[in-house]
C-alpha cells in the first residue's frame, strides 16, 4: 500500500500563507540545492493530490512553464479534491496551453466523497505513493483526520507574524517522528517526519 505524504512549505512561525495575498516569501531562500529536493520530491509521486481552489490557481502556471519540476509536475497524474459535485476540471483556465502537459490538468480525476474514503482508494492503487501538496485547507484537512503517513516540511528562514497553517484546529498534539533533516545553502531547512503512531 502506498503512502500519502504531505509536502508542504512553511514559515519559521509555522504559517503557510501569511497576512498579504502574495508568496514571494517563499522563494526567497530559493537555491539550486533546495530546487534539486523539490524536484526529487514532486517525480517521485504516483499522483499529485491538490484540493480544488489551490488546483485552479495553479494549473495555468504549470501548463505553460519550462522548469525541471514542470516536467513532473505536468506528466504525474492528478487528483481534484472538492465538495463540488459538478467540478470539471475540462472547464479549468490553463492559460491558453493546447498541450499535454495542460491535458494532464484538465483531465485530472476528481475525488468528492468522503476525505477518508478517498485517500484510502489511492493508498490502495498501484504506484508510488500520493504527494498532497496544496492548498491550505484540503492539507490542514488531512492533517486533523490522521490521514497523512509522511510529512516534507520545507522551514524557510522567514517569519510572517500570523496567518494560516496547516496544524491549526488540532484537537490533541500530534507526536512526529524526525526521518531527516537537511539544510540548503540559501537557509531554508527540509525536515521529513512520520507520525508516531
Amino acid at each position: 500500500m502506498r503512502k500519502l505524504v504531505l509536502k508542504m512549505s512553511m514559515s519559521l512561525d509555522g504559517y503557510v500563507a501569511g497576512p498579504r495575498a502574495e508568496s514571494d516569501w517563499m522563494f526567497r531562500a530559493a537555491n539550486p540545492d533546495s530546487a534539486a529536493w523539490v524536484l526529487d520530491t514532486v517525480s517521485s509521486a504516483g499522483v499529485h493530490a491538490f484540493g480544488r481552489r489551490s488546483f485552479e490557481s495553479i494549473a495555468g502556471f504549470w501548463a505553460n512553464a519550462t522548469t525541471p519540476v514542470a516536467g513532473a509536475m505536468n506528466t504525474i497524474p492528478k487528483v481534484v479534491f472538492t465538495r463540488q459535485a459538478s467540478f470539471d476540471p475540462s472547464t479549468v483556465d490553463v492559460g491558453g496551453a493546447n498541450s499535454p502537459a495542460a491535458a494532464t490538468w484538465t483531465g485530472a480525476r476528481v475525488a468528492n466523497g468522503d476525505l477518508a474514503s478517498e485517500i484510502e482508494r489511492l493508498r490502495a492503487d498501484d504506484g508510488a505513493d500520493v504527494l498532497a501538496q496544496g492548498g491550505t485547507d484540503f492539507c490542514r484537512s488531512l492533517v486533523t483526520a490522521g490521514l497523512v503517513d509522511e510529512y516534507r516540511l520545507v522551514v524557510l528562514p522567514v517569519v510572517l507574524g500570523s496567518g494560516d497553517g496547516i496544524f491549526s484546529g488540532l484537537q490533541d498534539e500530534l507526536d512526529l517522528t524526525l526521518v531527516s533533516s537537511t539544510v540548503f545553502e540559501g537557509g531554508a531547512k527540509a525536515d521529513v517526519y512520520r507520525p508516531g503512531r
